[in-house]
């Protein structure tokens, strides 16, 4: 039996850039190359795309050569089915004419990105048209939970447990500093805290516990984006993950975590350079599994992450991240990520299924998505093209008028 030719992308113009090639590297490393052919398709800081088998060591992009040894530049064939990764071939002669060469073809794609230009439905919008199965949540669900502000409107209609929060932006700031800390103070009690609105990774993040420090906070958060998202802080907050794995009401949660920083809140640093954080991502994070929180209020979680799910119409693994107020035992949803850290591996392996068997199911949603949309009809035959009558200057005719200057009739 043929093996799957099994595209993994990552990297791009994001903030969360290494972060992706941690989580990348770690996936390809643990596909099944008995049913896969794994081909890693990495986009560098600039945009350009590039395939090549040096790119599944990790040494290959501490000093990234896009010329070395290895690695192929390539471009995404857009005609729909097609899969073509295909690279340019100059001329050698004076007068003869470049080509495009096939380096190799993508039957399902795993977009391993955090952060813009991939994990906020961009890519999957490219993938769309590309007419390629991809094992991701889909354009929609991926904007959604890349934007923390339309996130939480989105969690609030749904009558979802969200801290108070404000919304604020670059310009309103630029332009009144003072009014803006104002409005925050007029708002939400200190402690805040202080969030672009589309970064990941705690980028930009930061805490306030007064004015200076909201002044401080806000500045840090504008430089990362144009919009910023103020939350309610909690005095020392429980923090507990859920992942959900599935498609289509087909879906199931993994157990709780509780990530045990020792810290009251959990940055970067935390997150990807402490101990082995540098060549793990988050599955180095020092974590706590199953969440010690009970038994009532780990169910009562694992089926709000499901109704999540479905609301946003999830595909493939997410992880959705809860704070838990120490002093109330009230729950709130901090974030969901549509495409997690290391891919969550680490919950499910805790149920049982290890990566390369959770990497089988990431497959199998984004074929069963990829199925069903053909489903779809996408042709609606009409004969409305050939009633269309161009008449230069003064427009054209469908079955009307199509009257220059001042329009016409459809």
């Amino acid at each position: 039996m043929s093996k799957m030719q099994l595209g993994v992308i990552y990297g791009s113009r994001t903030c969360e850039h290494d972060v992706s090639i941690i989580s990348a590297v770690q996936l390809m490393r643990s596909v099944d190359r008995e049913k896969y052919d794994v081909i890693p398709v990495y986009i560098d800081r600039k945009g350009q795309w590039f395939t090549g088998p040096a790119l599944l060591d990790m040494k290959t992009y501490t000093s990234f050569d896009p010329y070395g040894k290895g690695i192929t530049p390539v471009q995404l064939d857009l005609t729909a089915g097609s899969g073509a990764l295909l690279h340019y071939v100059p001329a050698k002669g004076l007068f003869g004419g470049g080509k495009e060469e096939v380096v190799a073809r993508i039957e399902c794609a795993i977009p391993v990105m955090h952060g813009l230009h991939g994990e906020d439905g961009s890519l999957q919008g490219l993938l769309e048209l590309a007419g390629l199965p991809y094992a991701s949540s889909g354009v929609t669900a991926s904007a959604i939970g890349m934007d923390k502000i339309a996130m939480k409107r989105f969690f609030k209609a749904f009558d979802f447990p969200i801290l108070p929060d404000c919304a604020l932006t670059r310009s309103q700031w630029e332009k009144d500093r003072a009014g803006t800390i104002a409005q925050v103070e007029q708002a939400l009690p200190y402690p805040v805290f202080v969030k672009p609105a589309c970064l990941g990774s705690s980028i930009g993040v930061s805490p306030a516990k007064d004015r200076a420090g909201l002044e401080d906070a806000l500045e840090l958060a504008f430089s990362y984006d144009r919009r910023v998202l103020v939350e309610q802080g909690l005095d020392k907050p429980i923090e507990v993950n859920c992942s959900v794995l599935g498609f289509d009401g087909d879906r199931r949660p993994s157990v709780l975590e509780m990530p045990n920083s020792g810290t009251e809140f959990l940055d970067f640093s935390e997150k990807y350079l402490a101990g082995n954080g540098g060549s793990k991502g988050m599955a180095s994070l020092k974590r706590v599994i199953p969440a010690p929180i009970g038994e009532e209020l780990t169910k009562e979680l694992q089926d709000l992450s499901l109704r999540i799910f479905d609301a946003m119409d999830c595909k493939g693994v997410v992880r959705i991240d809860y704070m838990i107020d120490r002093h109330t035992g009230s729950h709130y949803i901090t974030e969901i990520n549509t495409i997690p850290g290391s891919l969550a591996f680490y919950l499910w392996q805790a149920t049982g299924l290890n990566y390369t068997r959770l990497i089988d199911e990431m497959v199998a949603c984004a074929m069963k998505a990829y199925a069903e949309k053909e489903r779809n009809s996408f042709a609606f035959t009409s004969d409305i093209l050939s009633g269309v009558q161009l008449g230069g200057k003064t427009g054209g005719k469908l079955g009307g008028k199509l009257g220059g200057k001042t329009g016409g009739k459809l």
